[in-house]
């Protein structure tokens, strides 16, 4: 069984959320949300070594409607 892995991003994290509020209309901090548990993403500053998880959320019929991310340091 393979269990899949969050893709790793090295980005500025400030820029990175941006472009996700710019192409996404719903994009919320949501801290301890279930749909971080397995994240699309995690995102990682280079420069801070700062971190995010971030996770797309979609209805049963798979039209994205939000995007979730949390800080994790």
């Amino acid at each position: 069984m393979v269990i899949p892995m969050a893709t790793i991003v090295k980005k500025d994290i400030n820029k990175f959320v941006k472009e996700l509020k710019m192409h996404y209309s719903d994009v919320w901090r949501m801290p301890k949300s279930e749909y971080l548990k397995k994240p699309d993403f995690v995102v990682i500053d280079p420069k801070s070594g700062k971190k995010i998880k971030v996770s797309y959320v979609s209805l049963d019929d798979g039209e994205v409607i939000s995007v979730v991310y949390d800080e994790l340091s």
